[in-house]
């Protein structure tokens, strides 16, 4: 399938606090338990019997695609013939208002990512995931189990979907050289005065967190979601300066493809489907890379809420989804990399994993999954380090 979709994954509603702000998970490589938290106790399931006949679940745009949006674009239908499970889809515009949803226990399910799983954990609302009883399992990506954001203990809390990185992107008709560091945002910015564009939201925040890690040592900061005061207000500034270089903060991606396009925009912030959008379908050419600094990105995970009423069905749905055909479909049709390895068998552009560097543990590892900043430090420093509220506000004082 060709038809990229990506849709926005921004945090940027300010909930309750109480409700909103009560776990993150790690970046890069690290594995699960730094904080030393447990989450509250939830059976997990032992067996899985006879499918209850339906599912509800939240999914992002594109991940449960029944053939309403386009007939040729249908996993789910042969989903429910396989199983008799009824699949009904909520649509999640956010990660916030997919914790919110998944609170009210009508939901089996949801496809969260990584600035939402630990909020859903120790929140109680989802339950840890038995993997033995799903078979596609065994065959998913090692470097993306076992992460800080989607297991506690060594204990999964769900399965993993997809993923993909936040790239460095530019036009190099207008870009001169081949910029290998985030400076080309930020401290270099100032050559595309005007044509600079960045992620709209918080969790933007830790892009210059992540890259004053690696120019800043003095600063101390050792993991770009978890800021103490000081930190924050170090990659504030950061952000505050490149601000008046800014053309444009995206969050629908297809706004970035039309900026480049018209040449608005130049250098930013990315993901590999909208390269892939602009390279294939303008005379615009753009190249990406993941920089020297390393990157922010995504990891999304499948997770059984802990109130399901068809738990069976839910099961069956993420050993389905993650099989190598439909997790291919799904890939293919949002723009992202599979969690399945055989999956970059039965994609249908047979260059597609390469593109996406599904397979690439070395690509993988440079990157640092979002996460939702809290008190307690994720990287084990202590409980000193600003919460995801604090950083909401500060955006709003970058942007003005």
């Amino acid at each position: 399938m060709k038809h990229p979709l990506r849709t926005l994954r921004t945090s940027v509603a300010v909930l309750a606090a109480g409700t909103m702000l009560v776990a993150c998970a790690s970046s890069g490589t690290k594995k699960s338990g730094t904080t030393g938290r447990k989450p509250p106790k939830v059976a997990m399931a032992t067996s899985i019997g006879a499918g209850e006949g339906q599912l509800n679940i939240i999914a992002w745009a594109g991940y449960a695609e029944s053939g309403q949006n386009d007939p040729k674009v249908d996993w789910v239908t042969p989903f429910t013939q396989q199983t008799g499970c009824k699949v009904n889809v909520k649509t999640g515009n956010t990660s916030d208002e997919m914790v919110q949803l998944m609170k009210t226990g009508q939901y089996d399910g949801v496809s969260a990512s990584g600035d939402a799983t630990l909020r859903l954990i120790y929140g109680g609302d989802v339950a840890p995931t038995n993997v033995d009883l799903v078979p596609n399992y065994k065959t998913i990506s090692t470097f993306l189990k076992n992460g800080n954001w989607n297991s506690v203990g060594g204990q999964m809390y769900g399965i993993p979907h997809g993923w993909g990185a936040n790239v460095l992107m530019w036009d190099p008709a207008k870009v001169s050289g081949s910029p290998d560091s985030w400076s080309a945002v930020f401290e270099q910015g100032g050559k595309y005065k005007g044509k600079v564009t960045a992620y709209d939201s918080p969790i933007y925040i830790a892009d210059a967190a992540l890259y004053l890690m690696a120019t800043k040592p003095d600063l101390g900061i050792k993991d770009p979601y978890s800021l103490t005061s000081k930190q924050l207000d170090a990659a504030v500034a950061l952000l505050k300066q490149q601000k008046s270089n800014v053309s444009e903060y995206w969050a629908d991606y297809t706004k970035e493809v039309q900026a480049f396009e018209s040449g608005t925009s130049v250098v930013g912030t990315a993901w590999q489907v909208i390269a892939n959008t602009i390279n294939g379908g303008s005379k615009t050419k753009v190249q990406t890379v993941v920089p020297k600094e390393g990157a922010t990105g995504w990891s999304d995970t499948w997770m059984i809420s802990s109130k399901a009423k068809h738990p069976n069905c839910m099961y069956k749905w993420m050993d389905y989804i993650v099989s190598p055909s439909a997790n291919a479909q799904v890939a293919e049709y949002f723009g992202e990399a599979p969690a399945q390895t055989l999956a970059c068998k039965d994609t249908s552009d047979k260059t597609f994993c390469d593109t996406y560097h599904a397979l690439d543990a070395a690509y993988a590892k440079q990157i640092h999954y979002w996460t939702t900043p809290q008190q307690q430090c994720v990287d084990g420093s202590g409980n000193n380090c600003t919460d995801y509220a604090q950083w909401v506000t500060k955006w709003q004082q970058i942007k003005g």
